[in-house]
Parts: structure tokens; C-alpha cells; sequence
């Protein structure tokens, strides 16, 4: 007998449309929950990536709590983070409150760690809750605190160790949280942990390198009548040494030297050169009363046959008494010119033959360069970090600088300098240092 091709019969009298009918529809449903798992694990890998690209510990956690929200849709979520002792809160961050409700928490402090959130702290499995109100450690919401049903509790460590505990409230479609939610926020706050512990080790390098950076600057001495102000600032890259430096102190002859300086580099090499520039043109200084021009020519001779500098720009001017007022005395290589803010508020950057840097031919000549100093005067003196921008030209960033200075110029010259350092035309991608020397007023 011959195989029945075509396979068997239908069942007499059953229809196979329904059944193939659920069929689809139960794949199709397959489909759709396989979507939202990958667009949730998509948004899970987003988020993470999100989280380290962060180098502000502020930042940080604000990021963690909205992303949580996100991630599960949340309308409410905050991250507490413990104290000392592990045993209450901190410090705690919030997200989702809209202005009116900020306002009725007003003059409320924030949660300590009891309740609900105590519990947490304490047995720091994820906690899921559909009723806030009935759980058995609920001490209730202070006046003014938006109703509140569900909750998601996570913890998060940091090397194994209770760091804060993340909170979610209240799913925008209005259901509870369910199992797959704990899953994608308790693999979030696995990241977050990283993420925290990556941020505090950079700002340990990151303090450290500075605290190196700011050893090998000097504190300014007492140049009276003259005023003086300095200010260095890192860079906000990670173990970030720069090569920017500034000196300044009175010199038998009776003028006082001012120097700004920047060695090419980012490294450990770069502040050794600048340590070593600095020493070496402090020495020249004592010793040749000479134009600052022959200084900086000398220095560049002397550093290239004693050591291997790198490129190096800077500024050395002498500020000198005259009939009238005062005089500065300047030489550049190859560095940014002085800007000059009178008593009335008027700018100008002393353009002029910007010379060549250091280490780049130490048989060029140099020139020199004199300007009248009203009393009264400002002058300021700053390395590239100041004004540069990967994003605008850098006479958009002096002109910017031009017009903080003059707006800013009645400050006391410490609070001067730092309100410039603070509002910086530049990203902050390189270090910077600043010196502004003032003349006394008539």
C-alpha cells in the first residue's frame, strides 16, 4: 500500500482555524514579552554605560536614582546613603518630586532610616512591598510627603560593603513591582556599586596629584606696596599632573618679578621640568638684573644643556617703579600675553613679538617689551587652560576673560583671581594657573 502523502484527516466535524488561531496569538505574545526583555536589557546596558562615564560623585548617585525610575518606569525613586556608623542615613538623594511637592517637604529632614527604609538598611535583601501602610515595620509619612503605596528597595555595596539602599515608588501604570523590576534594578545597583567605587578612587588620585601639583607652587610673598593673588587649578581629567606654574617675589634691584609658565604635558615629566624651570630662573633672577628678555635667553640655554625640557612657553615681566606710577618690563616665549584692567574698568592684552618658546632654539634672540601701569591697575597673568575650548576659537575665550575681568576687577585681587578660575571661558580640560598683580591706588 502506498504512504498517505498528504498526512492524516482532520478530526470530522473540529475546526482547525481557533487553535491556530491561539497558537499565533500565544507566539506573538512570546514575541512581544522577548521585545520588551531586550529593550529592558538595552536600556540596562545604556544605563550602565551611562553611570561610569561619570567623574562626580553627586552626579553619580543622581544618575543611579533616575536611571532606576527609568529602567522600571518608577515615578518616585531615591538613594540613601549610609552614615559611619552603617546604621542610618546620611545623606539622601531624591528624584521624580515635582516643585509643589518639594515645597510641602520644606523644613522637613530627611529620612534617617526608619520604617520601612530602616528595614532595608538592616537586612538588606530586595525588598518588594504593594502596600507601604501595612507593613509591619511602616511608621507612616511625615505631613506634606506625597502618597506613596508600593515600594522597590535594593541595596547597594561597594567592595562587599553596604554602601546606601536605592528606593523606588509607585509604577506609572499604576500596577506593583514585580520580579522582573527587582531583577533589572538589583543587576543596576551591581553596576552603581562599581561605578561609586570607580569615582571615589579617581578623586583620591585625583586629590593626590593635586596636592603633588600644589607642593611645587610657591606661596606668594609679601610684595608690597604691590598687590598679589594666585590661583592653580587642576585639570578635571583623571590624575591629571600638569606643567603650569607662577612665581612671583620683590628683587634687590626694586622691582618685582612675575612669571607664568606652562611646560608642554600632562605627566609626572611635566611638573618635574616645571619644578626644575621654576628653581632654575629663580637663581637667574637674583643673579642678572638684566631685562627679562636676556633672562628668559640665558634659562633656555642653561636648561638645554643641563636637562631634557620640554617645550615650554612662558612669561617673565618685571613690574618697575616709574615717575609716573609704575612700568612693567616683559619678555614672552611664546606664551599668551598679559591682560591689562585699568581702575576704570578698560582691557587690554598687551600684544606684541611673542618669541619663541623654550627648547625650541636657544639662538634666537628675544624681545622685550614696556608698558605704562596706572595705579590702581590690575595685571593678569594665565596660562591656556584659562581660555581654551575644543568647541570655540581662543580669542573667543580671551574675549570672554576680557569682559569677566573688567565686570569683576573691584574684587579683592584673591577673590579676583578665583572667580575667574570659577567662571572660566575654557571646558576645563587642561590645568590652568592665574596671577594678577595690582599697583596701589594714588
Amino acid at each position: 500500500m502506498a504512504d498517505n502523502a498528504e498526512g492524516p484527516e482532520p478530526s470530522p466535524g473540529v475546526d482547525p482555524a481557533p487553535r491556530l488561531d491561539d497558537q499565533l496569538e500565544q507566539i506573538g505574545e512570546q514575541l512581544r514579552e522577548l521585545a520588551v526583555a531586550k529593550d529592558r536589557l538595552q536600556g540596562l546596558l545604556d544605563a550602565v554605560l551611562t553611570i561610569s562615564r561619570e567623574m562626580d560623585l553627586p552626579t553619580v548617585l543622581h544618575r543611579i536614582v533616575t536611571t532606576a525610575m527609568d529602567l522600571v518606569g518608577a515615578r518616585y525613586g531615591a538613594l540613601g546613603v549610609l552614615d559611619d556608623s552603617g546604621e542610618q542615613l546620611g545623606q539622601f538623594i531624591t528624584a521624580g518630586l515635582s516643585e509643589s511637592e518639594r515645597g510641602d517637604l520644606s523644613g522637613i529632614e530627611f529620612p534617617r532610616g526608619r520604617g520601612v527604609l530602616g528595614h532595608l538598611i538592616h537586612h538588606p535583601e530586595p525588598l518588594r512591598v504593594d502596600e507601604i501602610g501595612s507593613h509591619p515595620a511602616s511608621v507612616g509619612f511625615p505631613p506634606g510627603h506625597p502618597q506613596m503605596r508600593t515600594l522597590l528597595g535594593v541595596a547597594i555595596s561597594v567592595r562587599a560593603t553596604i554602601y546606601g539602599d536605592l528606593y523606588l515608588s509607585e509604577r506609572r501604570d499604576g500596577r506593583p513591582f514585580d520580579r522582573d523590576d527587582e531583577d533589572i534594578v538589583v543587576a543596576l545597583a551591581g553596576a552603581a556599586g562599581i561605578a561609586i567605587e570607580n569615582v571615589r578612587l579617581f578623586e583620591q588620585v585625583r586629590d593626590g596629584a593635586e596636592h603633588f601639583q600644589r607642593l611645587l607652587l610657591p606661596t606668594l610673598p609679601d610684595l608690597s606696596p604691590l598687590t598679589a593673588a594666585a590661583v592653580y587649578r587642576p585639570a578635571l581629567t583623571p590624575a591629571h599632573l600638569g606643567g603650569d606654574w607662577y612665581d612671583a617675589l620683590w628683587l634687590p634691584d626694586d622691582a618685582c618679578a612675575v612669571v607664568i609658565g606652562d611646560v608642554v604635558g600632562h605627566d609626572m615629566r611635566a611638573a618635574a621640568a616645571m619644578a626644575q624651570t621654576r628653581s632654575m630662573l629663580r637663581a637667574l633672577l637674583f643673579d642678572r638684573f638684566t631685562p627679562p628678555s636676556s633672562v628668559l635667553t640665558q634659562l633656555d640655554r642653561t636648561l638645554h644643556a643641563i636637562t631634557d625640557l620640554p617645550v615650554t612657553t612662558a612669561c617673565l615681566a618685571r613690574m618697575e617703579p616709574a615717575k609716573e606710577g609704575w612700568k612693567l618690563h616683559w619678555s614672552t616665549a611664546g606664551h599668551l600675553p598679559p591682560l591689562i584692567i585699568t581702575p576704570d574698568r578698560h582691557t587690554e592684552y598687551l600684544d606684541a613679538e611673542p618669541g619663541l618658546p623654550l627648547a625650541v632654539d636657544t639662538e634666537q634672540d628675544r624681545p622685550d617689551h614696556t608698558h605704562s601701569v596706572p595705579a590702581g591697575t590690575t595685571v593678569l597673568f594665565f596660562t591656556d587652560g584659562l581660555v581654551e575650548h575644543p568647541e570655540y576659537p581662543i580669542d573667543r575665550g580671551l574675549a570672554v576673560l576680557a569682559e569677566l575681568a573688567a565686570d569683576h576687577a573691584h574684587l579683592p585681587l584673591e577673590d579676583f583671581v578665583c572667580f575667574l578660575a570659577d567662571h572660566r571661558p575654557s571646558d576645563g580640560h587642561d590645568d590652568m594657573a592665574l596671577l594678577a598683580l595690582r599697583t596701589p591706588s594714588d
